[in-house]
């Protein structure tokens, strides 16, 4: 379950962080192309970002950040393989569109890779719609842009 806000530079989020790089590394060799993500994007007004536990061990993480005036960013939405199938994904993209509305966000816009299947189940499954790619992406093959109206 998502406990909450916690900072992007703290050694749990930073840990699932890089292990979600890792798997993407693996999926499709680049990882994340998009600019760089650094702990103030993650902060209120703007932004937050959310570790979820399971008996105190961090499993799982997402954040937002401003992307434009009216929307936010989804970024970082990763669930360690072993915690997979719980629920905790949809768990954390659910906090994360409450902080998002409580922000005075109007909709958020999200990229992932053609080779997450189970993230495109997940964002389709939650009323996310398909858009153009944006910024760096439009450029990647493999990516798929989201957006959701909030």
């Amino acid at each position: 379950m998502p406990s909450g806000p916690e900072p992007f530079d703290s050694d749990d989020a930073q840990t699932l962080v890089r292990a979600q790089q890792d798997e993407l590394r693996g999926l499709d060799g680049a990882g994340d192309i998009g600019p760089a993500r650094e702990a103030w994007m993650f902060e209120p007004p703007d932004g937050v970002f959310v570790v979820s536990r399971v008996d105190g061990r961090p499993v799982g993480c997402g954040g937002i950040c401003r992307y434009d005036e009216t929307r936010a960013e989804l970024k970082r939405m990763y669930v360690v393989p072993d915690a997979r199938g719980l629920g905790l994904g949809r768990e954390l993209l659910v906090a994360l569109e409450a902080h998002a509305r409580a922000s005075g966000y109007a909709g958020i816009v999200l990229e992932t890779g053609e080779l997450q299947r189970e993230s495109l189940g997940l964002y389709t499954s939650s009323g996310y719609a398909p858009i153009p790619c944006y910024g760096v992406y439009a450029e990647r093959k493999w990516s798929r842009c989201f957006e959701k109206m909030l």
